[in-house]
């Protein structure tokens, strides 16, 4: 059984459709609203088939693992060229207040949220989701990693900067305590409803209505304080992957369920700084000393990666691996270390 990674298209909707289904809500980049999915997908096949040359504007560029030969949707991966271009990209910044009082002998640090767009003009990753029966065998890594190798591939249309937000924390009935605690209180409406509408509709009404003063956490209740900057336990393997590639956490905060904000320069992303591309001379049946590594090929619509094995810096491959994913000698490929 081979997997690879490659670019959505819009008739891939039912797979798309059934993968937002398991979901379980709070994904915002993959919507339990089929109209919305084709609107994602359809912006999807435009970015592949915009014109080199031009700068990163507002482009989604949607991946989707598929099991070669069957063709079966198992996960989906997606890269946003640029954020805050279309409205402003909100974070709650997470700051420290120190105040101290001589006649009262006491000093203070108090923790507050400050509404900010630090991010705008950054690219991101995000709208990562595995089937649950695949999350095993380094398939997970494949799909999140293969949204690097894309971005090497195509490094003019991405920033220098790289962003990831984790979905928050979560009750049992998918409500979201950060959510109850503040975004409640100014929107009057509950957290599935806020997540569907910024799903559909873009967060603009974040900057409509969201108070522009800095809120002191100490106001919030404890069930809120106690998840702002983690992730959704489903999230934390996410997480992990995420800082191995170099990425950072620096107390920024997604406005609905307080998860965390992750940031990285792009360029040193492990897996698109350590990435070769090569040439590749020969393939062999039984190549000698193989490396287990990422191997992508291909542009835009023709881009896919899979795992597989190189030898003398990706110029062999196994026979089998390349022919199965149409490679020949003579093509181009991208490659890092698995």
């Amino acid at each position: 059984m081979s997997w690879r990674i490659r670019p959505a298209r819009g008739s891939d909707l039912d797979a798309v459709s059934a993968l937002a289904d398991m979901t379980g809500g709070g994904f915002t980049n993959l919507p339990q609203n089929r109209e919305a999915l084709a609107q994602r997908l359809a912006r999807s096949d435009a970015s592949f088939a915009r014109a080199d040359g031009l700068p990163p504007e507002d482009e989604l560029y949607i991946l989707l693992l598929e099991e070669v030969g069957s063709g079966r949707i198992g996960g989906c991966g997606m890269v946003f060229s640029r954020i805050g271009s279309e409205w402003p990209f909100f974070s709650y910044k997470l700051g420290t207040l120190s105040q101290t009082s001589k006649k009262l002998g006491r000093s203070f640090a108090i923790q507050f949220l400050s509404l900010t767009t630090d991010h705008d003009g950054a690219s991101e990753v995000g709208g990562l989701f595995l089937h649950p029966d695949l999350r095993t065998g380094g398939l997970g890594r494949l799909l999140a990693r293969a949204r690097y190798l894309f971005i090497a591939q195509h490094r003019a249309r991405f920033g220098d900067k790289l962003l990831a937000e984790l979905r928050g924390v979560l009750d049992e009935a998918g409500d979201s305590p950060f959510w109850n605690a503040l975004g409640r209180q100014f929107f009057g409406m509950g957290f599935p409803e806020a997540d569907r509408f910024n799903a559909c509709h873009g967060n603009q009404f974040i900057a409509d209505l969201m108070p522009k003063h800095p809120i002191y956490t100490a106001l919030l209740p404890e069930a809120a304080r106690s998840v702002i900057g983690q992730p959704h336990p489903s999230g934390r393997a996410a997480l992990a992957m995420l800082m191995t590639e170099g990425f950072s956490y620096d107390n920024y905060v997604d406005i609905f369920d307080g998860g965390p904000t992750v940031t990285a320069r792009t360029d040193q992303v492990r897996s698109i700084r350590d990435s070769r591309l090569v040439a590749i001379e020969r393939l062999e049946d039984a190549p000698a000393s193989p490396q287990r590594a990422l191997i992508a090929s291909g542009a835009l619509t023709d881009f896919q990666t899979f795992i597989g094995h190189v030898c003398d810096d990706g110029r062999v491959l196994a026979r089998g691996e390349a022919e199965v994913m149409g490679l020949k000698p003579g093509d181009m490929i991208r490659h890092v270390a698995f």
